[in-house]
């Protein structure tokens, strides 16, 4: 797993113990246990909030890749994590620089059905290459080489030839023939929004631990009792 966050409440916690009777003391580590999982729930909600309204409409897949493991008596260590996956191209949201991509950019794609999430579904790049009449790579242009998915117009899907002129958006390469530009790779460009994943998370820690541990300290005495 990536994208975890360590935050440590050792120190609060000692603070704590040393003003505590002894069958007090025996309740913190559940206590702690509890209130790490309660904070832990709450930063994993806020930064898919912040998901939601940093990113135009993300997908369920990023928005289900922050997921937490629960502490526990016996390991007071509560992780709220970016599954691997989801992490490789969301760390530049954190740590600032380019969009991280598989391969080269999509940029630009026309007369491609795009999902709703504006991006390509799922398997659509495989199917295009398995098409007679499309071309994927460069093709020199007035405008310098421009590298990307291309519709050969005098060819058909199943590879019959057919004769299309080059119309208005298109261009004529002479041994490919008349093509249409369908999606074009570029380079990734530098990311502007941030997601401040670690900051929230600290905030919601340092903000709430008291509260959190002291009502699960008076649950765990009430029970105990």
């Amino acid at each position: 797993m990536a994208g975890v966050v360590q935050i440590s409440v050792k120190s609060n916690v000692d603070r704590i113990e040393r003003s505590l009777d002894t069958f007090v003391r025996q309740q913190i580590p559940f206590a702690t246990a509890t209130a790490l999982n309660a904070l832990a729930r709450q930063v994993q909600r806020a930064e898919v909030d912040n998901m939601r309204t940093t990113f135009r409409n993300p997908s369920p897949f990023t928005l289900r890749s922050v997921r937490m493991t629960a502490a526990r008596k016996t390991n007071l260590e509560a992780t709220v994590f970016v599954m691997d996956r989801a992490a490789g191209y969301l760390i530049p949201y954190e740590d600032g620089g380019v969009h991280k991509l598989p391969g080269p950019a999509l940029f630009n794609p026309k007369d491609i059905d795009l999902n709703q999430y504006g991006q390509l579904g799922r398997g659509i790049m495989a199917k295009l290459r398995g098409r007679k009449d499309i071309f994927i790579g460069k093709v020199q242009t007035s405008h310098g080489p421009i590298n990307g998915v291309w519709q050969r117009l005098e060819i058909s899907r199943s590879g019959g030839v057919r004769r299309k002129r080059a119309g208005q958006g298109s261009l004529y390469d002479k041994d490919l023939g008349a093509l249409k530009l369908l999606i074009r790779f570029g380079d990734a460009l530098p990311v502007r929004q941030h997601l401040n994943f670690e900051l929230r998370a600290y905030q919601i820690v340092n903000m709430g631990f008291r509260r959190e541990f002291g009502r699960a300290l008076g649950k765990a005495i009430a029970s105990a009792r």
